[in-house]
């Protein structure tokens, strides 16, 4: 148990090492994944120097190898000799835990295992099989080894995986990394299953709801109210695991900071194992996000690169201001793709979404494709890191609303209309607020659109109705409002309406035009883009919204842009200048070009400025640079120096 002192001398080398830090050391990281083998600490510590890492992910995974849960002193020992040399070239380490998944190595037909141990731990299915899997169930499981998923209701087990948690916070580590707490529901044959039916999980949705798992639903029915106890019930316990983590790790090490690793998104999947990063956020200190579309950065086609900017966009959103850390890979094999192009066009999409870069090799967390690129990426990103995660505030936008229970309970209809929606703002250049149940009350936008957002809550009601009062406007589409937070049919089903007839500021589009748009640009926006070039599209209802947007007389922007079509732009005031992050995917072709298509004559105007006023312009990788503009009736116009990659464009 770590002494009085030790928190102390611990607590001060953080605030030593960050003096010159507004924010902790997890917005500024930068990292890549090593072993935590006493061993290894001077090669680790050299590759951190070399390559500009800032925040060194270690992995010796205590909790989930069977022998070491049992056993776990010699671990202990070197994440707590990992913690020091980390800290002795003032620098930060965190080391990977498992979450719900514990592997027994060199299994012997009469061995100790997990499962013949304590078979009532596992998750089960609800035939009763165990979520037991071997060699070749997936890349981690070597060949006569036992890889169990556990059911986080098992009492016995979660004691002593939190005495284990303790333990590890108390080395002085900086960061506990818990690897994917969910239900077992992402192996083959494991998809639809819904799990877990073991004894405990089904025992606790009992106590919970008086429902039981094995006769009141059939799993998969959303018509079903009980099953929709049960969904709710699952995103509800991972959150909850994960608070308990936190508290352990906070009871022992106040400084140590909780990271959860989550793979799902913002789509279907979240429902389905149960991690929920809407939930999950207010409840850890970051999660790295094990996010990808279309596989890796090499094979990404430029909608697919839309998709992952909007996708960290809204991990942003959900942080409200905690780090948000990408673990997503950058390259496997492609033939007709350099790493360095992979690397770099991976980490200048994070980079302009304000989210943090981790540099892998292939589909693991170590490594790296290419050494050099890292430390070229790396480098940069230290010598501009304020710029980059500096808190970024709003300045004059529009809202799109994110419904976590529409997401949840209708997610293929609700994904299509939130990023078709999300789509149109990014071509037109609107600047944008993602607006969440948590923020609505305090958004800053003063126009809201709610795209086709089925399930509204008593409370959410009652806050679009405080909205409208103070004459901010409402956009809604579709059967936004038809059902509760419940997935039932609303009582005053007709209530969005009845706000239209009292609000003439709450406005109705019929259909949903932006699903209809989202459908169009998967059909025809990747061909365009090849070639550099927006697909036209003519659509009533989707001109009917944009004019209703850009007529609207809460709609007044900050910043226009002009000739940038095929690239992603996020405006927003950083240290209270006006700033625009710039994202070009003109030209990238999936697993066959990485190199954008430049684009040239993008034309800025900053509107009410002083007449004095200057922009930067920094090119991703490149240096700062002033450029002049046009100043008249209180409006800058710039125009911009070619961008290949990405840029920033800051307001002085």
């Amino acid at each position: 148990m770590m002494k009085n002192y030790q928190y102390l001398v611990l607590l001060f080398s953080v605030v030593f090492i960050n003096k010159a830090y507004t924010q902790d050391w997890t917005h500024y990281v930068r990292t890549s994944g090593h072993g935590c083998d006493i061993n290894q600490i001077h090669a680790i510590m050299d590759d951190a120097r070399q390559t500009h890492l800032f925040g060194i992910e270690v992995d010796n995974d205590i909790t989930g190898r069977y022998n070491s849960l049992l056993i776990p002193d010699t671990k202990l020992q070197a994440i707590k000799a990992m913690a020091d040399s980390a800290h002795a070239i003032k620098n930060f380490a965190f080391v990977y835990t498992a979450g719900l998944e514990c592997i027994t190595d060199s299994v012997m037909p009469h061995s100790r295992t997990f499962l013949r141990d304590h078979p009532d731990w596992s998750q089960r299915n609800k035939a009763g099989d165990p979520a037991v899997f071997g060699f070749g169930d997936a890349f981690w499981i070597d060949e006569n080894s036992e890889d169990v998923w556990i059911s986080p209701y098992a009492p016995e087990w979660r004691k002593l995986y939190m005495e284990r948690i303790r333990q590890i916070a108390a080395t002085g580590i900086d960061g506990v990394y818990i690897d994917i707490p969910y239900w077992m529901t992402h192996f083959d044959k494991w998809e639809d299953t819904w799990a877990s039916f073991d004894t405990y999980t089904v025992a606790e949705f009992k106590r919970r709801t008086g429902f039981d798992a094995f006769t009141d639903f059939k799993p998969g029915d959303w018509n079903d109210p009980e099953f929709i106890a049960w969904v709710d019930f699952r995103i509800s316990s991972m959150t909850e695991f994960m608070a308990e983590i936190d508290k352990n790790v906070k009871s022992v090490n106040p400084a140590c900071k909780t990271i959860a690793e989550i793979y799902p998104g913002i789509g279907e999947e979240v429902a389905r194992v149960g991690a929920d990063v809407y939930e999950m956020y207010p409840v850890v200190d970051v999660i790295a996000h094990e996010y990808n579309v279309g596989d890796n950065s090499a094979m990404r086609e430029p909608l697919d690169w839309m998709e992952y900017m909007i996708g960290m966009y809204t991990f942003r959103a959900f942080a409200e201001g905690k780090p948000s850390w990408m673990l997503s890979y950058s390259w496997d094999g492609q033939d007709s793709i350099e790493p360095a192009d992979a690397i770099e066009n991976l980490a200048m999409s994070q980079v302009m979404a304000g989210t943090n870069s981790w540099d892998a090799k292939r589909f693991v967390m170590s490594g790296s494709n290419d050494y050099k690129a890292r430390a070229s990426v790396y480098k940069w990103l230290s010598e501009n890191e304020k710029m980059i995660y500096a808190p970024r505030k709003t300045l004059a936008p529009v809202g799109i609303y994110f419904s976590p229970k529409t997401r949840n309970y209708f997610s293929n209809e609700w994904i299509e209309a939130y990023l078709g929606i999300f789509n149109l703002l990014l071509k037109e250049h609107i600047e944008f607020e993602i607006v969440t149940p948590r923020t609505l009350a305090t958004m800053k936008c003063n126009l809201l659109i709610l795209p086709d957002v089925k399930c509204i809550g008593d409370k959410e009601y009652s806050q679009l109705i405080t909205m409208l009062k103070s004459d901010k406007t409402l956009i809604y589409t579709n059967e936004t409002g038809l059902y509760n937070d419940k997935r039932e049919i609303s009582a005053d089903k007709d209530r969005m309406q009845k706000l239209s007839g009292i609000y003439p500021s709450a406005i109705a589009i019929n259909g949903n035009p932006e699903s209809t748009f989202y459908n169009f640009l998967k059909e025809n926006f990747n061909q365009s883009a090849h070639i550099g070039k927006y697909p036209a599209y003519e659509n009533n209802e989707l001109n009917q919204l944009l004019s209703t947007i850009c007529n609207n007389k809460n709609y007044s922007p900050a910043i226009e842009i002009h000739n940038a079509d095929l690239c992603v732009v996020q405006i927003a005031s950083v240290d209270k200048k006006p700033t625009i992050f710039i994202a070009n995917f003109s030209g990238l072709k999936g697993s066959s070009k990485a190199i954008q298509v430049p684009v040239r004559d993008i034309r800025v105007i900053f509107y009410n400025v002083k007449r004095n006023s200057k922009a930067t312009f920094t090119l991703f990788l490149g240096q700062s640079q002033n450029i002049k503009g046009e100043w008249k009736n209180g409006n800058l116009t710039v125009s911009l120096p070619e961008i290949a990659r990405g840029a920033i464009i800051q307001l002085n």
